[in-house]
Formats: C-alpha cells, sequence, structure tokens
C-alpha cells in the first residue's frame, strides 16, 4: 500500500506556513515541518495528524539543516513536495539606512537558508526521480518599492535562483518561483499596518493556494507563478 504524499515547508510556526501545512494536512498529506519557535511548533502538532515531523530550526544553520534532512530521510524518505516558505522582511527604510547586521540576516534566512534546504534534501528527490520544490517569491520578487531594498533583492534572488535550479533539476523533477500574493500577516503589517486587514487572512488564502500548490508536475518546471485570485 503506497503511502500518503510528504510535504515539507519551512516556516511552519506562524501565518502561510501554518496555514499550509493545516491545509494539507487535511487533504492527506504527510507533514514535515520546521521553525525557529519550540512553542509555535507544539501548538501546531495537533492539527497535523499523526506521523507529523514538525523540528525546531534555524535555516541559516546549514549543519542544523544537514542533519534534521538525515532525521526526515531515516523517518519518512524525501519529499515528494518541498515548499521554502520561511522569510524575514525589514522593517521599512531606505537602502543606506539598513544596518549591515540586518541586511545580513535576511540574506541569511530568504536566500541562504532556501540553498541550505535544497543542498540537503534535493538529492533524496533525484535519487527517487520525482518531486517539485517551490521557493517562495514576491510580488517584491518581480517589482519594486521605496523601503524594502533588502527584502526585493532577496525575493528577485529567488527568482534567479529557482530558474537556474530548473535548468540543473533531472527529468521527473521541477522547481518554480511561487508569489502567494498580498496576505494579511505579520510581516505584511510591517509594511502596510492596519490596512493589511483589507487582504486575506492566511487561512482563506491557504483554501486557494494548497490545491494548487499540490497539483504542481514536473510539466511546471521553470515557471514563475501566482497563486490564483492573490
Amino acid at each position: 500500500m503506497s503511502q500518503p504524499p510528504l510535504v515539507l515547508i519551512t516556516g511552519v510556526s506562524r501565518g502561510l506556513g501554518r496555514a499550509m501545512a493545516i491545509g494539507f494536512a487535511a487533504r492527506g498529506f504527510r507533514i514535515i515541518g520546521c521553525a525557529r519557535s519550540a512553542e509555535a511548533l507544539d501548538e501546531l502538532t495537533p492539527h497535523l495528524g499523526d506521523g507529523a515531523i514538525l523540528h525546531r530550526l534555524d535555516l541559516a544553520d546549514d549543519d542544523a539543516v544537514a542533519d534534521f534532512a538525515g532525521t526526515v530521510s531515516r523517518l519518512a524518505g524525501a519529499p515528494d513536495l518541498l515548499i521554502n516558505s520561511a522569510a524575514q522582511i525589514n522593517v521599512p527604510a531606505p537602502l543606506w539606512e539598513v544596518s549591515a547586521p540586518a541586511m545580513a540576516n535576511l540574506f541569511e534566512v530568504n536566500v541562504l537558508g532556501v540553498t541550505h534546504v535544497i543542498r540537503h534534501f534535493v538529492p533524496a528527490m533525484i535519487a527517487r526521480g520525482s518531486g517539485v520544490i517551490v521557493n517562495f517569491s514576491s510580488g517584491w520578487g518581480r517589482s519594486t518599492s521605496p523601503g524594502v531594498a533588502p527584502y526585493c533583492a532577496t525575493k528577485w534572488a529567488i527568482e534567479g535562483l529557482t530558474a537556474a535550479l530548473a535548468q540543473d533539476l533531472p527529468r521527473g523533477l521541477a522547481a518554480v518561483a511561487f508569489n502567494p500574493g498580498v496576505i494579511d500577516t505579520d510581516m505584511l503589517r510591517v509594511c502596510f499596518g492596519d490596512e493589511s486587514a483589507h487582504y486575506h487572512d492566511p487561512e482563506a488564502w491557504a483554501a486557494t493556494a494548497v490545491p494548487f500548490l499540490a497539483a504542481l508536475t514536473s510539466a511546471d518546471n521553470g515557471r514563475s507563478l501566482t497563486c490564483p485570485g492573490h
């Protein structure tokens, strides 16, 4: 009897990651998730059913990601769907006012964290010969606005990284860049404040996003996609 499909989601402790984890679990997927907050992971666990693997993890730590990948491989195997959704945003400011540590932190999570996950999980997907990698981009990965140059830089990097990754992958796999749209999350509130409440909440968004992502196949390799309706 075949196992249910396995989805790995980074940044599952809140916002879009949490909503996706619950949505995929409701569709029968086995869930692997990671986030920095152990408390938030403990709160999420009862919503995901049996067999979920949740792990406290700093994605900027390549060795820690390697250890996590080894654990997942032993317990569950290679993911069928790998979703790099964890990200941070800078407090809006002109680029010259953003400190070097703040800039470095954004790149460590938004770009290097994605590469760490790819480095340690994708080889098993390649060995199996199938799987889809979804790297979360943004509208600000395809356009720009004042005050968010650091975030734009990381998401434009994700667009290029994903397009090149798609060319590296063997037949049977896919990598796509995915713009989730404008959603009422903690990150959006950093930039939009109270205006964020005018947009869909993560749960309403996930009702559309989860089936859309679940339907991706190797035929989508190299595409730059946006969540329908958002």
